[in-house]
C-alpha cells in the first residue's frame, strides 16, 4: 500500500525578516511614485511639517535677533497688529473692498471668455476672427494700461474692476480654447455617427469634456486676478488690502504688511479650496475626481 502523504498544516509559515522588511517599507515606496495617491492622515501631516517648519525657521530669525524687527516683524507682533486691524474695523473694510472689486472682476471675465473660448478652439472660423486681436493685447502689460483707465474711467471702483477684467480675460480665452481644442475628435465623430444633432454634440459631448479642464483653468486666473487687484489697489486707490499695504509701508508698519499678505493668502487658499470642491461636485465625470 501506498503511504499517505503528511497532512498540509492549516497554520502559514511565519514569513521571513527580509520579506517583512519588504512589505514594510511598501509605503515609503508606493508615496514617492508618480500620481500615486497617498492616505489623508499622510496628506495632513505632510502640510503641518510644511506650516511647522516655516513658523519654526520664522520664529528662530525674529526672537534670536537674526533679522531686525523692521525687516520682518516676529510672529506674536503679527498677530497683535492683525487684532488691532480688526477691532479698528479696517481689515474687515479693505478685505471687502478687495472682494467686491476681484469678484466682480473675475466674473465678468468668465462670463465672456469661457464661451468665446470654447467656441474659439472649436470653429476655425471664430479662431481666425478672434486669436489675433487676442494675442495682441494679452502681451500688453497690464499695469502700463492702468494711465489709460485712469483717463477713460476716472480714480475709483470701476478702474480696479477694469484692470482684473482685462487681466484676466484674454488669458482665459487662450486656455480655455486650449482645452476645447484637445478634445478628441474621435469623440466627436463617433456622437455624429450614433445620430447627433450639431447642438446635442455641442452641448451633451463637447460641452462636458471641456468643463474639467476649463474648471482647472477658472481655479489658475483666480490667482492671477488677485495679483492685477493688488497692482490697481497700489496705482490709485483709497481702500482695498493692496492700499492697506502701501499706507503701512509709508509709516514702515512691517507688521502690518505681513497682516495684509497673510490676509491675501488666506483668502486664496479659501477659494482653491472651493475650486477644488466645486469640481468634486459638479463634475462627477472628470478624470482627477
Amino acid at each position: 500500500m501506498k503511504e499517505r502523504a503528511p497532512a498540509q498544516s492549516a497554520v502559514a509559515p511565519a514569513p521571513r525578516e527580509g520579506k517583512t522588511r519588504g512589505r514594510a517599507a511598501f509605503g515609503l515606496q508606493d508615496a514617492l511614485r508618480p500620481h500615486e495617491p497617498i492616505g489623508r492622515s499622510a496628506y495632513l501631516g505632510g502640510v503641518s511639517t510644511t506650516v511647522l517648519l516655516i513658523i519654526l525657521s520664522w520664529s528662530v530669525l525674529t526672537y534670536g535677533g537674526l533679522v531686525p524687527q523692521l525687516f520682518l516683524p516676529a510672529p506674536t507682533d503679527v498677530i497683535r497688529a492683525a487684532v488691532a486691524l480688526v477691532r479698528e474695523g479696517s481689515l474687515q473694510i479693505h478685505t471687502m473692498a478687495s472682494l467686491t472689486v476681484i469678484l466682480t472682476g473675475w466674473a465678468l471675465a468668465v462670463l465672456i471668455a469661457v464661451p468665446l473660448g470654447i467656441l474659439m478652439g472649436t470653429l476655425k472660423l471664430v479662431e481666425a476672427l478672434v486669436e489675433p486681436i487676442i494675442n495682441f493685447v494679452r502681451y500688453l502689460p497690464v499695469s502700463a494700461l492702468i494711465p489709460l483707465l485712469i483717463l477713460y474711467i476716472g480714480i475709483g471702483t470701476a478702474e480696479k474692476v477694469a484692470v482684473v477684467f482685462i487681466g484676466t480675460f484674454f488669458q482665459l480665452v487662450l486656455l480655455v480654447s486650449d482645452v476645447s481644442a484637445n478634445v478628441s475628435k474621435d469623440l466627436l465623430d463617433s456622437a455624429y455617427t450614433l445620430g447627433a444633432k450639431r447642438r446635442a454634440v455641442f452641448g451633451r459631448v463637447l460641452l462636458p469634456a471641456t468643463l474639467p479642464g476649463v474648471m482647472d483653468n477658472l481655479r489658475i486666473t483666480m490667482g492671477w486676478a488677485w495679483t492685477y487687484l493688488v497692482v490697481a489697489e497700489l496705482v490709485a486707490s483709497d481702500r482695498g488690502l493692496g492700499y492697506m499695504i502701501l499706507d503701512s509701508m509709508r509709516g514702515l508698519f512691517t507688521d502690518r504688511i505681513f497682516v495684509g499678505l497673510f490676509t491675501i493668502g488666506l483668502l486664496g487658499l479659501i477659494f482653491d479650496h472651493i475650486f477644488k470642491w466645486l469640481h468634486k461636485a459638479l463634475l462627477p465625470w472628470s478624470p482627477r475626481v
